[in-house]
C-alpha cells in the first residue's frame, strides 16, 4: 500500500489545497493518521520563525500529529511569485534530497501523507528540475485538481499526459468549478472523463464559501484508482 498521494493541479489557484484537506479528512474518516506537506511554497508572511504560506499552514492543522512547521514546509518564500525565481533572487537552490528527508520524517510518524504541489505540474524547481520530478522521487500516486474553466481541456490534457509520460499512476482526479459563469460546464466535464483513463472522484460547484467539510462532501474516494 503507498504511504499517500500527491495532489497537483492544472495551474495555480485551481483548489489543491480545498481538495487536499477534505482528502486528509476522508483517510481521517478512514481510522487512520494523517499529515499534510507542501514541500515548496511561495506568497508567505513573516513570523519570529520565519515565513510562512497560509495553505500549508492549513495543511499543518490538519494533521493527525505536531509537525513543525519547516517540516511541512521546507522551502517557503515571501513573494508571490514562482518559487525558483523567488529562490534565485535568494541564492537559494531547492534541493529534491531535502524534501525526501522531510517526506521521509513525516512518513515514518503517520499512515498517510497528502503533499500539495505548487502551481501547476510543471513548475520548475531549480534550473534542471520540477515539481514533477519531485513527485517522481516521492513515488505517489497523482490526484488532479482541474480548475473547470475555459481552457481547461486543453490544461488537462498536458497535466495528464506529462504525468502519464512520467510513470506515475493518476489515481483520480477532480473538477472543481472555479469560474461560475462556465458555459457547457457538463460537457467540458464529460470531455475530460472519457479522455482520461482515471477515475472522476468528485465534481465541487462553484461556491466561494466552501471549505473541506462541504468538498468532502462532493466526493466519493472509493473510486480511488489503486
Amino acid at each position: 500500500m503507498h504511504a499517500g498521494y500527491f495532489v497537483t493541479g492544472t495551474d495555480t489557484d485551481v483548489g489543491k489545497t480545498l481538495c487536499a484537506l477534505a482528502l486528509m479528512e476522508a483517510l481521517k474518516q478512514q481510522g487512520l493518521t494523517v499529515a499534510g506537506m507542501k514541500p515548496v511554497s511561495a506568497g508567505c508572511y513573516q513570523t519570529a520563525e520565519g515565513f510562512r504560506n497560509a495553505d500549508a499552514d492549513k495543511l499543518l492543522a490538519a494533521s493527525s500529529k505536531p509537525f513543525t512547521y519547516q517540516t511541512i514546509n521546507p522551502y517557503a518564500f515571501e513573494p508571490a511569485i514562482a518559487p525558483h525565481i523567488a529562490a534565485e533572487q535568494l541564492g537559494v537552490e531547492m534541493q529534491i534530497g531535502r524534501i525526501l528527508e522531510h517526506y521521509k520524517n513525516i512518513s515514518a510518524q503517520v499512515d498517510r501523507v497528502v503533499v500539495e504541489g505548487a502551481g501547476g505540474w510543471l513548475v520548475p524547481l531549480n534550473s534542471r528540475q520540477s515539481l514533477a520530478d519531485v513527485a517522481c522521487a516521492l513515488k505517489l500516486p497523482v490526484i488532479i485538481v482541474v480548475g473547470m474553466r475555459v481552457g481547461c481541456i486543453n490544461h488537462a490534457m498536458l497535466t495528464y499526459c506529462s504525468i502519464q509520460a512520467a510513470g506515475i499512476n493518476v489515481a483520480g482526479w477532480i473538477a472543481n468549478q472555479i469560474d461560475g459563469d462556465m458555459a457547457s460546464l457538463n460537457e467540458n466535464i464529460n470531455c475530460i472523463a472519457r479522455k482520461f483513463n482515471a477515475p472522476l472522484l468528485g465534481v465541487i460547484p462553484f461556491d466561494r464559501t466552501h471549505d473541506s467539510s462541504s468538498v468532502l462532501n462532493c466526493f466519493d474516494l472509493r473510486r480511488i484508482k489503486t
